[in-house]
Order: structure tokens, then C-alpha cells, then sequence
């Protein structure tokens, strides 16, 4: 057969049944043979089909490229090509030639659906081949990074560098993937390994960063470091070194309880096994590390504050305390030994200023979180047989750690302390030690009186047998120490004795004097931290005097020692310098003396405190100002800010309770909230006892009542005020709270409609409709300005609008009260609400029978403003409503309106001038009236 056309007709037989080889050698004679070009072109586009049928992708493409060099719009050639390219991985060639045919055959859905698959291929590929491209990269930049690392001879900028780079890559998931797959957590071991402090850090910060949040990985890293190891480089003397290893733990623990980044989680949650075995190990290593002489007072810190972090319940809904139970059971007494320790002794474990309270905290955490009687009998066992262990007559060093230990136990849970002065002769002890000659005797019993003599139960023994002894103790040491401890003793058993003249009397003598010594103390910085905290202690019961108020305020020197020392992560400490502010600043409540039952105690000759000179409002306010100028503001933001162990919700109340008193005199707000005081307000708000939640939420109305809320309360803080705000308006709170509350939200309200939506949200608006009511004057006026700027959120005009309500007749009879103050909020409220709502317009003139009388009334008002108003709202109800503007046309209010119109122009009341020729102009435009003439 030598005819072209009969073997193309032969081939598409051969096709038809699937019998390619022979199609092929069909078309292939066909094309030797053929001369005309359009046949070729077909022949090829044909042998092509073949060859994709027959999966030989590269032919397919020769052959449909040499039909289209025939003919270049040949459209099945074109869409074969495509298809043969795209099984050949050339993705954009195949796209280009599919794009072809789709502007060829616009409608054609097989062409559109081709591009759509091929786009989405190019686009993934991209992806691949970018991320190919950045892991190769990352890979490199590793090494890199390792390799200048590891070179001792590197420059001391370029390691510096290449150690940041390697911590922020660490803590992003990519960059981390990749240390972790390429040996990293090796070579990070061997930067550990060469001791040298900035690669240390370097390495233990991108190890914290590659476990963040990924539990697989923490695990795995957690078994090729090994705790012992992780624990002994906590363990070191060196603050910087110590606390990143204590974050890496962290990490590590974080992701083990499940605390960390779910979306990391995925396919490694099935390679981690149970999490509590390694949990239970981590919890051991940290509980030997508290009893060991190899771990520094830094590393021991360390582990006590993850103790006290993982171990007792977030949340005490959470039935499952088997953490703190382990604890309890394995590690009481190691957290005894070290309360117990004694600093002046030379067997005394290295510590910090901070450790032994920490460890008080972690006993109180623990205690607070058993759930049941039994499991507190059982911990109370356990301490009372340590203790007892301890206390040996014919070993005064061993006995003396015994009463260590209560003393910490003491500053602990409180109830546990009561039970354990109750062990047989621990009072009589520490009774027998304050008189022994070794100072170190004297100087553990005193601080045990002292924490002992906090609690009721045992101050009367203590004051009957403890007194004389502190007394002479005070006079004969010529130890610093025990001193200024006896004198704090003295002043706690003056204030446990209940009477005003004690404190006087055990000391015998002068206030003045004693607090001028412990001003002195304070101010000592070559004593100890742990010395000058009992100063400041001593201060805090002592400025009960107005006489050492006074002075204390006015010696700088002491003030900003105490400021300082207030920057310290110490219970004690923050809760005594909150107790001096309070006394200097006279926040503390007092009782008002009735003044009959004053004359009736005159008479049967009964003593009555009168008021001490210097505690009268002027000498308060100059020491407020003193204070102030002292910068107390930036210290007790700073006190705020410590951990919650560490400030108590007693030590929050204290605080809240100087801001309030700071915060009197609006002209000292500016300094307050410039120095940080509007940001600490707002936490001591929201937690801690209610007395010092409403002082807080007081201190806030005060500053939110008159301070711009933007620069006061930048950002988004200014919604977290509105809560505290809302919270004074409430019956059982006094009138100046409520009525600054009402100011505060008024001057928010003012801001944004976020704010008056936040407002509403937070369920103000009963509350402020109920003040409304008030027969107080103040109170009502700043109700209804609150409301008259709350009416511009559409939500609150819908609950006007809304059936069933007496909201809209409530601030039509306020527009018609006497006091213009109160006239003017409510008649903008009703002409922001009849503008808005036209509803409103009609529902006016139903709520009340005395609405065209007040309206009337407004639009004649003396008060420019009040009128104005009046005008407006007038307005409002003409353009609402036709049938409305004709019943108000037919009354006495046209003659106003015209007599007002056609006044003469006059800058000053222009705008109400104005306001009455609006109406009269749209009663015009009705036809309800005819044009007149101007007098």
C-alpha cells in the first residue's frame, strides 16, 4: 500500500482497537510517503497519541512539536504536547501549551481544568524545590555556624554571632528540625563541654528553643543530655548559666505535661511513650539537688522554683495531685534540711538570700494542694518526726536546726506551724536558747519567737516568758544581727499584747529612737540583705507612731534604701515595706469614735485614744507628697510585678491601699500614672482579697475620672479597666466610689464605640440607669453623662427602642429637672437618641404626658446649652414624622420656634438661632406653615 491517505485510515483502525504498534508503523509509512504538509501535520499529531497511549513521552512531544511546526494553531497537537511534557516533569512547557489551547477554545472545560491542575503542580513544586533550597541552605548555615563555634582561634565577634544566629535558629521550627537532624544536639553537647561561659549560654538557649513546644524532640533530648547532667550545669555558680539551664528544663517539663505547641505535636505524639517516668526522674534529680553540697545557692534556687512551679495543681479542679504526693512522700524532709539550715554555721549547704523562703513557699504550695485530712496528717507526721529527730539536749548545733525548721515552717503554712509550737518543749526551747551566751543560740531563737509570735494561739506564752528575755538581749548584744531581730521581736509582741502603749513598754523607750536605729540599719549597706530586711520589719510595726511616720518620710537616704530593697524577690520583705506606706500614708481603716460613747468612756473614766497631731489630713498629705517625690510610685509598680509566691494577696491589699491614698490629689495622678502606676493598678484589681480589689478598682476611678485613657491606659490595657471600673457600681460601695466610677466610664465612654461596647458588655448599663434614679445630685448628674455618651453605641439605642422599657420616659423627665447640670446630659442623651432612632421620635410623646412641657421648656431655657439641645430635639421630631411636625406645629411651640427665628444674627447664640429657623424651614417644606418675614 503506497497510499498516505488509505494508511492513515488504516492507523485509526488501529487505534480504535487498541493496536498501537501497528498504528505507529501505519502513520510511519504514511509520513515517508506523504508530500502534502496538512497531512503530515495530521500523521504526526496522530503517531503522537500513539506514543502517549504507549506511555513514550519523549516521542509523543517530538512528534506533536513537528505537527505544530506545520501548523502552529493545531490545537489537539498542542493540548498532546502539553500532556506529554507535563509526564516529563516540564511543568511550564506543558502549562505554556495548555494556556494555547484555552485562549484557542475559551469554553472548552478539559483545557481549564488542565491549567488549573498544572498551575497548582508548578505552584507545589515551587514550594518543594524553595524548600529544598532553604534546608540546604539552613544545613550549611549550621555547620557553618558549628564550625566557628568549635574553632578555638575564631574571632571573638565572629562566635559571638554565630552563637546569637544559632539561638534565634533553635527557636524557629524549621531551623531547630534541622540542628536536631544534623548532629546538633551533639555538637551543642561538646560547646557545654569546652566550659567557656558564652558557649555555654549559646548552646543551653538553643537547646531551650529546639524543645519549645515539641514533645518528641524534648524527649529525645532530654535522654541524650541526661538529667544528671542537665541538673550538675544547673547546679553551677554562675547566675547567667544557672537560670537558662533552669528554662531548658522548664522547656522540657512544659512539654511533657503537655503544656507546649500543639500544631508540633502530629506524627511524633505516637513515637512518645508515657511522659511520667521521665517526669518522676526529673522531679528526683531536683529533690537530691536541694540536699546536695555540690550544687551552688543559684542551682539550688533553681530547683526549688521549678518545684514550686510543676509540681502543686494549676487549678484545683484538677483532681490529680499524685505530683505533690510523690514530693510529700520522697522529698519533705529534703525541703526540711534545707529551711533548717543555719547560714552562721560552718556545715551550712551554699545559699542564696532567697532559698530558705522559697523553700517556705514550697512547703505552704504543697501543703495547700493535699486534698484531704488524711494526706495532711500524713505530711504533718512526716514533719513532726524529722523534727523530733533533730532536737537532741546533749546537741545544741543538732537542736538548733530542729527550731530552724519550725521557724521555716512558720513562714509556710500557717497551720502546720501551730501544730508543730505545739510539739512538747519546741517553746520551752526556744525560750532557753534566747538566754543561752552563744550568739548563734540567740539569733535562731529570736527569729523563731519572732514568726512564732504571729500567731495568737502562743503569743501570751511568749509574751510572758519571751519579753524580758528580748529586752535583755536588745541591750547586752553587741551583734548587729541579733539586735535589730530582738527589736523586730519586741515590736510584734508590743502589737501581739493588744495594747497601743505596749510597744513603748518593751522597749522602754522612746519610738523616735528605736526607729532611727532601724533607719540606720536600713540604710547600712555593708550589713547583709537578710539584716536590713528585719529594719525595714522593725519599720513597719514602728511607724505606727505619727512622731516616726513623719521623720521616716523625710530621711531620703532610708526611703530609697527601702525602695530598693523592695526590688528583692522576698515575701517578707514586700508585705513589711507595703505595711510602712500604708502607715505613713494613713490608708489604713479607722474606726469613726461615736461621740457619746466617747463622753460615756469620759466619764466612767475609761481611756480614749484622741488623734495624734501629725495624723490630721495636712500632715498626711505633705508625707504623701514626700513619697511621691521619693519615687514610691516606680517602686511599688515594681513590687507588683513579683511572683505570685512571693506577693502575697495580703501584700496586694497593702499596695492597693497606698495607690489610693497617692492618688487623692488629682493633681498628682499625672506623676503616678507617668511612673508606671496606672499599669500595676490594674492586676492588684483583678486578683488578690476583695478589700483590696475595690481599693484598686477606687484608685483606677480616680485616675480614669480626669486622665486622658490613651495616654493613662495605652493600647488595649484601657479595656482591662472598664471591669474595675464597673465593679464600684455597686450599693454596698460608698458614694465617692460609685460617683468616680460613673466619671471614669463617662470619660471612657467618651473615647471609642469599642469602649462603650466594652462598657456594655461588662453589664454596666442596669447599674448606670439605676444611678440615674438617685436622690443624690452628684450621682445622678454623672449617671446621666455616662449615658448621655453611651447613647452614640447603636446597641444601647436599640434597648431604647425596645419594647417594655422605661429608659426613654426615664431620660425625658431628667431633661425637665431643676439641676442644669443633669438638664444638660439628658437633653444631648434624647437629641442623640431621636437623631439616631426615629422610632424614638414618636415613642417620646407616649412615655409621658409632661414631654411637650419639657420640651418647651428647653427650647426657652436660660442655659444656651440647655436650649440648643432643646432646638435639636425639636428638629429631630419635625423631619421624623409629618403628622408629628403638624401636632407640634398646632402648639405653643411655633410661637418659640418663630419668636426665636426671627431674631437678629448674634455670634453668640448663632448656632441656636440657626437651630430654630431649621425647624420652621422643614415645617415649611411640609406646607404646614407659610414663609414669614423676619422682625
Amino acid at each position: 500500500m503506497e497510499d498516505p491517505t488509505q494508511l492513515k485510515e488504516e492507523g485509526n483502525k488501529y487505534f480504535q482497537a487498541s493496536d498501537y504498534e501497528r498504528a505507529v508503523q501505519s502513520y510511519t509509512q504514511a509520513i515517508k510517503l506523504s508530500k502534502d504538509k496538512a497531512l503530515q501535520a495530521v500523521l504526526y499529531r496522530n503517531r503522537a497519541a500513539c506514543f502517549l497511549k504507549k506511555e513514550e513521552y519523549a516521542k509523543a512531544a517530538s512528534d506533536a512539536s513537528r505537527a505544530i511546526d506545520i501548523n502552529s494553531s493545531d490545537i489537539k497537537a498542542l493540548y498532546r504536547r502539553s500532556q506529554a511534557l507535563e509526564k516529563l516533569g516540564k511543568l511550564d512547557q506543558a502549562f505554556k501549551d495548555a494556556q494555547k489551547c484555552a485562549t484557542l477554545e475559551p469554553r472548552n472545560k478539559n483545557f481549564q481544568e488542565t491549567l488549573r491542575r498544572l498551575g497548582a503542580n508548578i505552584q507545589e513544586k515551587v514550594n518543594a524545590g524553595e524548600a529544598l533550597r532553604i534546608q540546604f541552605s539552613t544545613d550549611l548555615r549550621v555547620q557553618k555556624m558549628f564550625e566557628i563555634l568549635l574553632d578555638e582561634n575564631s574571632e571573638k565577634e565572629k562566635r559571638e554571632k554565630a552563637a546569637n544566629n544559632l539561638i534565634v535558629l533553635g527557636r524557629e521550627e524549621a531551623g531547630a528540625e534541622r540542628i536536631f537532624q544534623n548532629n546538633g544536639v551533639s555538637l551543642l553537647l561538646q560547646l557545654i563541654e569546652t566550659k567557656n561561659a558564652e558557649l555555654v549560654l549559646a548552646a543551653v538557649r538553643t537547646l531551650s528553643g529546639m524543645c519549645a513546644g515539641h514533645k518528641a524532640r524534648a524527649t529525645a533530648i532530654l535522654h541524650y543530655l541526661g538529667i544528671d547532667s542537665i541538673c550538675m550545669w544547673m547546679s553551677v555558680d554562675n547566675e547567667e548559666i544557672s537560670l537558662a539551664v533552669c528554662n531548658l528544663l522548664q522547656s522540657i517539663t512544659d512539654c511533657l505535661l503537655g503544656q507546649g505547641n500543639e500544631e508540633h505535636h502530629g506524627k511524633e505524639e505516637a513515637v512518645v511513650l508515657d511522659t511520667k517516668k521521665d517526669l518522676r526522674m526529673i522531679t528526683t534529680r531536683l529533690l537530691d539537688m536541694l540536699v546536695s553540697k555540690k550544687v551552688s545557692g543559684q542551682g539550688r534556687d533553681r530547683a526549688l522554683n521549678l518545684l514550686n512551679r510543676n509540681i502543686p495543681r494549676k487549678d484545683l479542679k484538677d483532681h490529680d495531685n499524685s505530683r505533690t504526693i510523690f514530693v510529700v512522700d520522697n522529698g519533705l524532709k529534703k525541703i526540711l534540711k534545707v529551711v533548717g539550715q543555719i547560714p552562721e554555721m560552718p556545715d551550712c549547704l551554699p545559699l542564696t538570700e532567697n532559698t530558705q523562703l522559697t523553700a517556705s513557699v514550697l512547703l505552704n504550695k504543697l501543703y495547700d494542694d493535699l486534698r484531704c485530712d488524711p494526706e495532711r496528717d500524713n505530711y504533718r507526721v512526716i514533719c513532726e518526726e524529722y523534727i523530733k529527730s533533730k532536737i537532741d539536749p546533749q546537741n545544741m548545733d543538732k537542736t538548733l536546726h530542729a527550731i530552724q525548721m519550725v521557724s521555716g515552717v512558720l513562714q509556710g503554712p500557717v497551720d502546720l506551724g501551730n501544730k508543730l509550737l505545739g510539739m512538747k518543749g519546741v517553746m520551752e526551747m526556744m525560750v532557753a536558747l534566747c538566754g543561752s551566751e552563744r550568739e548563734i543560740d540567740q539569733l535562731v531563737a529570736v527569729e523563731a519567737l519572732i514568726h512564732a509570735s504571729t500567731k495568737l494561739s502562743r503569743a501570751t506564752f511568749i509574751i510572758s516568758n519571751g519579753v524580758t528575755l528580748l529586752k535583755e538581749i536588745y541591750k547586752k548584744t553587741k551583734n548587729e544581727k541579733i539586735k535589730i531581730r530582738a527589736l523586730v521581736g519586741l515590736c510584734k509582741l508590743g502589737s501581739a499584747g493588744g495594747t497601743d502603749y505596749g510597744l513603748r513598754q518593751f522597749a522602754e523607750g522612746s519610738t523616735e529612737k528605736l526607729a532611727k536605729q532601724c533607719r540606720k540599719w536600713l540604710c547600712n549597706t555593708s550589713i547583709d540583705a537578710r539584716t536590713r530586711k528585719w529594719a525595714v520589719e522593725g519599720l513597719a510595726y514602728l511607724t505606727l507612731d505619727a512622731d516616726v511616720k513623719d521623720d521616716f518620710v523625710e530621711d531620703e537616704l532610708a526611703l530609697q534604701a527601702m525602695f530598693e530593697l523592695a526590688k528583692t524577690s522576698d515575701k517578707t520583705i514586700l508585705y513589711s515595706v507595703a505595711s510602712a506606706l500604708v502607715n505613713c500614708t494613713n490608708s489604713y481603716d479607722t474606726k469613726e469614735l461615736v461621740p457619746e460613747l466617747v463622753q460615756l468612756a469620759k466619764f466612767s473614766k475609761q481611756h480614749v485614744p484622741e488623734e495624734h497631731p501629725k495624723d490630721k489630713k495636712d500632715f498626711v498629705v505633705k508625707r504623701v507628697k514626700r513619697l511621691l517625690k521619693a519615687g514610691v510610685v516606680s517602686a511599688l509598680a515594681c513590687m507588683v510585678k513579683a511572683d505570685s509566691a512571693i506577693l502575697t494577696d495580703q501584700s496586694k491589699e497593702l499596695i492597693a491601699r497606698v495607690f489610693l491614698a497617692l492618688c487623692d490629689d488629682p493633681k498628682d495622678r499625672g506623676t503616678i500614672v507617668a511612673q508606671g502606676g496606672g499599669k500595676a493598678l490594674i492586676p492588684l484589681a483583678m486578683e488578690g482579697t476583695d478589700v483590696g480589689k475595690i481599693k484598686a478598682s477606687h484608685a483606677l476611678a480616680k485616675i480614669a475620672a480626669i486622665s486622658n485613657p490613651d495616654i493613662a491606659f495605652p493600647g488595649e490595657r484601657v479595656y482591662e479597666v472598664v471591669r474595675p471600673l464597673v465593679s464600684l457600681l455597686n450599693t454596698e460601695r460608698d458614694g465617692l466610689q460609685n460617683y468616680e466610677a460613673l466619671l471614669g466610664l463617662t470619660n471612657f465612654s467618651g473615647r471609642s464605640d469599642k469602649l462603650r461596647m466594652k462598657i456594655v458588655k461588662e453589664r454596666a448599663l442596669p447599674d448606670i440607669e439605676n444611678y440615674m434614679f438617685e436622690n443624690h445630685d452628684q450621682l445622678r448628674q454623672a449617671a446621666t453623662e455616662c449615658m448621655c455618651n453611651l447613647v452614640v453605641n447603636k446597641e444601647v439605642q436599640e434597648r431604647f427602642v425596645a419594647d417594655g422599657n422605661d429608659r426613654l420616659k426615664l431620660v425625658v423627665l431628667l431633661c425637665g429637672e431643676d439641676d442644669e447640670k443633669v438638664q444638660i446630659a439628658a437633653a444631648g442623651a434624647l437629641a442623640m437618641l431621636t437623631a439616631a432612632q426615629k422610632k424614638l421620635c414618636s415613642k417620646m410623646t407616649e412615655v409621658t404626658t409632661q414631654w411637650l412641657e419639657i420640651l418647651q421648656r428647653l427650647c426657652l431655657h436660660d442655659n444656651m446649652e440647655v436650649q440648643h439641645r432643646g432646638l435639636v430635639i425639636t428638629f429631630n421630631l419635625i423631619s421624623a414624622d409629618k403628622e408629628l411636625a403638624k401636632k407640634l406645629v398646632e402648639t405653643e411651640l411655633l410661637e418659640i420656634l418663630t419668636f426665636i427665628g426671627k431674631q437678629e444674627d448674634d455670634p453668640k447664640k448663632q448656632h441656636i438661632i440657626n437651630a430654630a429657623r431649621d425647624c420652621l424651614t422643614k415645617c415649611m417644606d411640609y406646607g404646614l406653615i407659610k414663609p414669614l418675614s423676619r422682625a
